[in-house]
């Protein structure tokens, strides 16, 4: 008896040091098998207490006053399918006549507190059917990726969303994307995540940092056009729009529309191309967008409208000629010139770390996603990484990046530096690799040391 006494000590110390230390191995040793016992167990109650029954029908009703039995209970919704994960439970419900999505999704927060769950979220699969996402702790407090991730052409995972599942920047889904964070919002860390999923792919990186590429030019192996003054960036973005007109100029030459072609095989974009004519597809990252669009003298503000012009082009009209657009920034407003609100409504991915400002939020999502403002400014500035994410369907989920630091960027970008496409059009703002002195700005000595 003593031994037992102590091998339960044992293990109820070590289940108590694992969840505060490691909460995923905790989940998955102890707590995967408590949650879903108490999730079968409370269900029909919870449900219940929850208002998230029907009444039985009525011919239960008639058959048990014919038959002097007790009433039939209320129903809830059947479970389909009770699915674990690394990070919590799926549960898949299928819903009783008069129910609807929404009455799940608005009872989430009292299922979490029921089920003794970290987190609730749910989405319809089809009609009729829900998923039920739990978490059974804080995922995005560590995060971890998992280890297989289904990346295929032009789809990389890039975060960890609030439910445990993974969130993909897919570029043929939604092509282009505007991510804003104020400083020390974990912003950077997102750009480095990005461009380190890209660097396997058979892609091209063009970026622009107006702040002399410090943010930018450490990965420069695997950019295949860089600019790092705004006048430069006018120039690169000058000659991807002639490239989109190659391109579709491409296209239609190959579109192949004839009798004997069958529709399917008609081209109307790149990915309809065969493989040895496809061009290759094109991201463009710009590092802070107001660098771009802020002007003191008449010359500079043609030079701004010059750039506006070439950013709305490439949003409007760069999907099918395979170039897509990642505009990063600190601040994104109206008072930053006319074409501003005319390029944000082609950004159809959304993705808003801490913010400073209400203005900000609201044209991130305030034209797809109303309530994800109000979420999106009250990012607490110590939970860097964190960020809401949403598109024009109107959805929105929290994600965290995991923390890549610049040099882990660094050298996946070198080790795929042999990937980096040629680009002819492109090729006059190539980065050029110098060496550290080159890199070192001069000093002026000061009087102490002359």
């Amino acid at each position: 008896m003593t031994a037992f006494t102590v091998a339960l000590v044992l293990v109820v110390a070590a289940a108590g040091l694992l969840r505060w230390r490691r909460p995923a191995w905790y989940w998955l040793a102890f707590g995967v098998t408590l949650a879903a016992l108490r999730v079968l167990v409370r269900y029909r109650s919870v449900m219940d207490a929850c208002g998230l029954t029907v009444p039985p029908a009525r011919w239960r009703l008639s058959l048990a006053r014919a038959t002097n039995r007790p009433i039939p209970e209320p129903r809830p919704p059947r479970i389909r399918r009770l699915r674990p994960t690394r990070t919590g439970l799926v549960l898949r419900l299928k819903l009783r006549p008069g129910q609807d999505v929404f009455d799940i999704a608005a009872a989430s927060d009292r299922l979490r507190h029921s089920f003794s769950m970290f987190g609730v979220t749910s989405r319809e699969v089809r009609s009729g059917v829900v998923e039920v996402r739990m978490t059974g702790y804080d995922v995005l407090k560590r995060v971890q990726m998992p280890a297989e991730t289904e990346t295929r052409a032009m789809r990389v995972p890039v975060a960890l969303r609030e439910d445990g599942s993974v969130h993909y920047r897919d570029y043929r889904a939604i092509p282009h994307a505007l991510t804003l964070g104020a400083t020390e919002s974990g912003k950077s860390v997102y750009q480095r995540n990005l461009v380190a999923s890209l660097a396997p792919l058979d892609v091209a990186l063009v970026g622009i940092d107006c702040k002399q590429g410090v943010e930018l030019f450490p990965l420069a192996r695997r950019f295949s056009a860089l600019a790092d003054s705004p006048d430069t960036a006018a120039e690169l973005l000058d000659a991807l729009v002639a490239r989109m007109a190659d391109v579709y100029r491409l296209i239609r030459t190959q579109q192949r529309i004839t009798v004997d072609v069958p529709d399917a095989e008609i081209a109307a974009d790149i990915w309809d191309l065969p493989d040895e004519l496809r061009p290759t597809p094109v991201v463009v990252l710009v590092d802070e967008v107001a660098e771009l669009a802020l002007y003191a003298t008449k010359e500079e503000e043609r030079r701004r409208d010059r750039i506006i012009t070439a950013l709305v082009r490439l949003a409007q009209l760069g999907r099918a000629a395979g170039i897509y657009l990642e505009i990063c920034g600190q601040r994104f407003g109206s008072e930053l010139g006319k074409g501003i609100t005319m390029l944000r409504a082609q950004l159809t991915g959304r993705t808003a770390h801490r913010l400073n400002d209400e203005t900000s939020a609201n044209m991130a999502f305030g034209d797809i996603a109303p309530d994800a403002v109000l979420a999106a400014i009250q990012i607490p500035a110590e939970l860097r990484g964190l960020a809401i994410a949403g598109d024009a369907s109107g959805g929105w989920h929290r994600v965290r990046a995991p923390h890549t630091s610049l040099r882990q960027a660094v050298n996946l970008c070198n080790r795929y530096a042999d990937m980096t496409p040629d680009l002819p059009e492109l090729a006059p703002f190539r980065p050029t690799i110098g060496t550290a002195t080159e890199l070192v700005p001069s000093v002026k000595a000061s009087p102490a040391t002359a």
